[in-house]
């Protein structure tokens, strides 16, 4: 008879380094589950992938038993590792951050075909891709003639900025002027009143 199952719960841990503290206890504490032994099986079992981020399903029973499945780490920590980086661009697509080659994209790809719908690598790829454009990292050999053109429209959007800046600066510079031309006007009527108020 199958053990009546009584929680699925994912969760994402650095590799090999899962350890009774949140949010290792915070999940799990209130299910039940031995922490130090769902800790050792975890770390055991992703030694050898130290230094990535492993997502983990676990299956929690009535008896407070439990299995687990791995999966494969996050696209973005991966595309992030791969860029050398510590996270992506902040205006997305718009800021290419950094560059990384097809190899690097074919290799994540490898990596994560076990959990996709396909068997298709290309396929993979380029989803993998469009998730890097969206985190602001460029893939040689693949996006070059798009690098260009942002590389292009960035330059373009460079000018037109600097162009209105030059022309703010130019305005409020006018502006100071005239206002400081009618500045001393004030002044001089309010000097002329009172010296005459004075000699009255």
């Amino acid at each position: 008879m199958a053990k009546k199952v009584t929680k699925v719960v994912k969760i994402q841990i650095p590799a090999g380094k899962a350890t009774p503290a949140p949010p290792v206890g915070t999940i799990f504490g209130p299910l039940g589950i031995n922490l130090q032994e769902f800790c050792t099986k975890y770390n055991d079992a992703t030694r050898d992938k130290m230094g990535d981020i492993i997502p983990c399903e676990v299956t929690v029973y009535e008896d407070r038993s439990f299995d687990f499945v791995l999966k494969t780490p996050p696209t973005p920590s991966l595309l992030l590792k791969a860029a050398k980086l510590q996270k992506g661009g902040v205006k997305g697509a718009n800021e290419i951050v950094a560059t990384i080659t097809k190899d690097q994209l074919k290799e994540i790809a490898e990596i994560k075909l076990p959990d996709e719908n396909t068997k298709d690598i290309d396929a993979v790829m380029r989803t993998i891709a469009g998730t890097a454009r969206n985190m602001g990292i460029a893939v040689k050999g693949l996006n070059d003639k798009e690098l260009e053109e942002q590389a292009e429209e960035a330059r373009e959007a460079e000018a037109e900025m600097a162009k209105l800046d030059e022309e703010l600066a130019e305005m409020e510079a006018n502006a100071k002027a005239m206002a400081e031309e009618a500045v001393p006007e004030v002044e001089s009527t309010e000097q002329k009143q009172e010296t005459e108020s004075t000699e009255e």
